[in-house]
């Protein structure tokens, strides 16, 4: 008689396969708000404030006046602190290599994009970022985790890709970083693998979509409705999504750019307190380390991820 203290030998069966896909499988993502297990950063050991974009264009413009420098040890602290957070929270951290030409590889969120069907590797504008795509795929090689497509018919960006749930995809493109042909081809990719994906043009302060979309639970995004348009907000509305909506100046400082990492818990940011509060007054857990080397460098901690592997909705 099997009282309950003991697995059957079907169940210690179960569990050691599932163990070992587990083991086996650490790559491929159908969602970006189920439980994070596996995710890609880089190391900012080169990073330096470039011109590169409309966000750090404007912490450079107005240095002057608020007094902001670059502080590379406060950078190095702050990135551990996000790093410590993905630790605690039980999620496996691998790292991009640094370079010091690819001196912002470490946003680790654009050079490629992780997919149900493998690695998609970008073809990314910025001269500067032009060739970030080869510690991608030096990292994608070397730990065995196919190459699904590169994009090649313009310029597409890892941020501009946000899966909300399994089969339905936002690709984005504002036209300075992503642009229309390389989103159209991404697009088509994803409909052949018998996906929908939504096209969507955006505004260029915001850089790429997770600047202005990023699922943390079913049917459940957080979002800056003002700068929806309002086609995009009536087809969400009509896959019964719901919206956490963040105020304008925080999502143009990169408040939507934050990380589900399952199970109600956030990576946010220090420079988003309403939406944290608001996440928090939800039953949300928010994380919210001071990023502000790297927000007012032009990413949040959504850039500076990749997302390898989370739990599958099935």
């Amino acid at each position: 008689m099997n009282d309950g203290s003991s697995l059957s030998s079907e169940a210690k069966s179960d569990t050691l396969h599932s163990a070992t896909r587990d083991q086996q499988r650490r790559w491929g993502i159908n969602n970006d708000y189920t439980t994070l297990r596996d995710v890609l950063l880089g190391r900012p050991d080169y990073y330096r404030w470039v011109e590169a974009g409309p966000i750090i264009g404007r912490t450079l413009a107005n240095a002057d006046k608020t007094g902001a420098q670059f502080d590379h040890p406060l950078a190095m602290q702050q990135h551990q602190a996000m790093v410590t957070v993905y630790e605690d929270a039980g999620v496996r951290c691998h790292y991009l290599a640094a370079d010091p030409v690819l001196h912002r590889n470490f946003f680790a969120r654009d050079s490629s994009a992780m997919t149900p069907w493998g690695a998609l590797i970008c073809h990314m504008q910025l001269k500067c970022r032009r060739a970030d795509y080869v510690t991608a795929i030096d990292f994608y090689q070397g730990n065995d985790i196919p190459i699904w497509e590169m994009v090649t018919a313009g310029h597409f960006e890892g941020g501009d890709f946000v899966i909300l749930e399994p089969g339905l995809v936002l690709v984005g493109y504002c036209g300075e970083r992503s642009e229309k042909e390389g989103s159209e081809q991404v697009a088509d990719w994803v409909k052949k693998e018998g996906w929908e994906s939504i096209l969507v043009p955006i505004s260029r302060e915001f850089v790429h979509m997770d600047g202005l979309v990023v699922p943390i639970a079913h049917k459940l995004v957080v979002t800056c409705l003002d700068a929806l348009e309002d086609w995009l907000i009536d087809r969400l509305k009509s896959e019964s999504y719901q919206f956490v909506d963040v105020g304008y100046a925080e999502a143009r400082n990169l408040g939507v750019n934050l990380v589900a990492l399952g199970d109600e818990r956030i990576l946010s940011m220090a420079g988003s307190p309403a939406l944290n509060e608001q996440l928090r007054s939800m039953g949300f857990e928010v994380q919210a380390p001071d990023m502000s080397m790297f927000t007012l460098g032009g990413g949040g901690v959504h850039c500076l991820s990749q997302a390898l592997y989370r739990d599958p909705v099935v």
